[in-house]
């Protein structure tokens, strides 16, 4: 074998040596994804989508001993604007298995999903408890698992309060921006949401409701029965609609 040949050899090794190289970066800065936001972007199917996690506790404004698994909404919310801005990617799906936690940040979340052009679907995997709710209807399009379960009760709060009438005005009127929204967002009115929150004789040491899939979907609060296939599913055809609306 001549120079000119074994030059050719050793640039081609050299070649495929680095898409190797280039091909483990990709996944090293995808498990890096994952593992920073609990989000990553899925390029291998019909369409290029993202994918978020809401899990845990959604943290706000005061920080949650590390033990606890969180949701951190000074990470979602510049994603979604990320993700609202990008021209890859051209749909955001939603896993959620969440006990709630701050309720503005919660809010905050939600109201951001909701307004997106970006087709969005949501998926309620486990739980979709308290603020939960507001964020598993803000999709265009929700599902749950049969097995998951949504908890519904009134905004409350924990620690040292002002007992005066201005705090439990305060209450309320958090509690109406939340059913004005989850009634704005799904197929159930604000009265028979605040109707569940205050349901006694259900929760052994509170007062609200506990839905499982089936009834979650019954009472109009979630759209769809189903699981990750058909989310997805339905994701891909609200992209398609969205295209064909585009080139027409």
């Amino acid at each position: 074998m001549n120079n000119k040949d074994n030059n050719r050899k050793s640039n081609s090794s050299a070649f495929c040596e680095n898409d190797d190289n280039d091909e483990r970066s990709l996944d090293e800065d995808k498990l890096e994804q994952i593992k920073e936001t609990g989000s990553i972007t899925a390029v291998g199917g019909k369409h290029c989508i993202h994918c978020m996690t809401v899990i845990g506790q959604i943290e706000g404004h005061q920080v949650l001993p590390p033990q606890n698994k969180t949701t951190k909404y000074e990470h979602i919310l510049p994603q979604l604007l990320a993700i609202e801005q990008s021209e890859e990617i051209k749909g955001l799906i939603i896993l959620l298995n969440t006990v709630g936690g701050d309720v503005e940040a919660g809010l905050a979340i939600a109201e951001l999903i909701s307004g997106m052009k970006k087709p969005t679907v949501s998926l309620v995997l486990g739980g979709g408890h308290s603020i939960g709710v507001p964020l598993a209807v803000s999709a265009r399009k929700s599902f749950i698992v049969p097995s998951a379960t949504m908890t519904i009760h009134p905004v409350r709060t924990s620690g040292l309060v002002l007992g005066v009438p201005q705090t439990f005005r305060y209450f309320e009127k958090m509690q109406e921006r939340i059913n004005r929204f989850v009634e704005k967002n799904s197929n159930i009115s604000a009265e028979r949401f605040l109707e569940l929150s205050r349901q006694t004789g259900e929760l052994a040491t509170d007062v609200g409701s506990v839905l499982d899939g089936e009834m979650a979907v019954e009472e109009g609060l979630i759209d769809h029965l189903g699981s990750l296939s058909d989310a997805v599913k339905c994701l891909y055809s609200l992209i398609e609609e969205e295209e064909a609306a585009e080139n027409d």
